[in-house]
């Protein structure tokens, strides 16, 4: 959810904007390359022509169609509707369609600016502002859950992934930067470069419902998960605001959980699987089965917004500020357009049949990302022990995976071939 002090930070970018406008001395008060831009930039000979003639291609060029835009537009224009102070001023459809582009494609903030015949700095302002935009506008879609919400979450991972009382998924991905001025080793991770934390939770539609960006890349998952205002709230026990209830079928009482992997702690809201794979029980191993389709909701969650919003399959080259802003536009955007998709045919959904993993089918997601360097798993380091109570908790699951309520007819089989992490 965006704070008072981003709504804040938009209005004071947008003054500086306008300030420097106001100071700078210009060679040019327009490149000349660009002077035709109202007769043959990318937006007039390409972008308007779309939304008539070509509906395939604005999905493609946009990952929405005309009308999502339309919505969207309208979402954000309050933030990016400028004055016109000169005589081919930037509309904010303009403005909108230019950072699209760049969060769908990933290409440099040069080329996107002669492709629209704007200056590079130009641009450059207009992502930050616009993409900050998006994060503020879309805030009602990355607020988390509230009353029902998360009842429907919990019926979501049963009837979808067969994990009871389950309301979320949780894991961390690093995000890529250049390197920052003056950051020292803050952001250095260990495998050698310069990065961030995104740790988020997610549901059954591979929406994400808390987001934590911009913890110090060296870092592990639970040292940002721990300090986060979501994780903290969570180890205290705060969260999920629900009261136990019993597994499915039977009387037997669970407090709700979300699913870890095994970098985190387990607590009694909190399941990481068993750790080792040798000496475990056969029953271990279906647990961890088990919790392992649950928990690559997550995995697909990243991976889907990676491969829609292509500026997140590599190392950002922009400013650690920057780069924070444009994730978490991406993160709004992602779940604003998952959360359309039900009044969407197949053909114009942001996440069509085929794109996440299913029944052991990997996900179309996984192809199109294939060779990307940006999203790496964090560093593994569990930074607190298992408590008596979660551990019971997690036998308690163990053991419904047993029964003639809990079990899969194909979990055995599963088990057998040593298949723990197929969904």
């Amino acid at each position: 959810m965006a704070s008072i002090e981003e709504v804040v930070l938009l209005y004071l970018l947008r003054r500086h904007n306008k300030n420097n406008r106001n100071r700078r001395t210009r060679r040019w008060g327009v490149r000349p390359l660009n002077t035709t831009r109202i007769q043959d930039g990318e937006f007039v000979s390409l972008v308007l022509p779309m939304r008539q003639l070509d509906e395939e291609k604005h999905f493609e060029y946009f990952r929405m169609t005309a009308e999502t835009f339309d919505h969207l537009l309208d979402r954000v224009v309050p933030f990016i509707q400028h004055p016109a102070c000169h005589r081919a001023p930037v509309s904010a459809t303009e403005r909108l369609s230019a950072t699209l582009r760049y969060l769908s494609t990933g290409m440099s903030q040069t080329a996107l600016a002669a492709s629209y015949k704007l200056g590079t700095a130009t641009v450059s302002k207009i992502i930050k502002e616009v993409c900050l935009a998006l994060w503020v506008g879309l805030e009602e879609e990355v607020k988390g859950p509230e009353g029902a919400q998360w009842e429907a979450i919990r019926d979501g991972f049963w009837e979808k992934w067969n994990y009871p009382n389950c309301v979320g998924a949780i894991d961390g991905k690093h995000v890529r930067i250049k390197a920052p001025a003056n950051s020292g080793s803050s952001f250095f991770n260990y495998k050698g470069y310069f990065c961030f934390v995104l740790m988020a939770a997610c549901d059954t539609q591979y929406r994400f419902t808390f987001v934590d960006v911009g913890a110090f890349g060296k870092e592990s998952d639970a040292g940002v998960f721990s300090r986060s205002k979501f994780g903290a709230e969570l180890l205290q026990g705060r969260l999920p605001p629900l009261p136990c209830a019993p597994l499915p079928g039977t009387e037997v009482l669970t407090s709700h959980v979300f699913v870890a992997d095994e970098a985190f702690p387990q607590k009694i809201n909190l399941m990481r699987p068993y750790p080792g794979s040798q000496q475990l029980s056969h029953d271990q191993k279906v647990y961890n089965y088990r919790h392992s389709r649950a928990r690559r909701i997550i995995e697909n969650s990243f991976g889907i917004l990676a491969a829609r919003w292509r500026i997140m399959g590599k190392a950002m080259e922009c400013s650690e500020d920057t780069a924070e802003v444009v994730t978490k536009a991406c993160i709004a955007l992602h779940n604003f357009m998952a959360k359309g998709d039900q009044d969407l045919s197949e053909e114009n959904r942001y996440i069509p049949p085929g794109m996440a993993d299913r029944d052991g089918a990997p996900g179309e997601w996984r192809r199109i990302v294939e060779g990307d360097t940006n999203l790496t798993r964090t560093r593994r380091i569990t930074a607190a022990r298992a408590t008596q109570d979660g551990m019971a908790v997690r036998e308690i699951f163990k053991e419904y995976f047993q029964t003639d309520e809990g079990r899969l007819e194909w979990q055995d089989q599963h088990v057998r071939r040593g298949t723990l992490h197929n969904v």
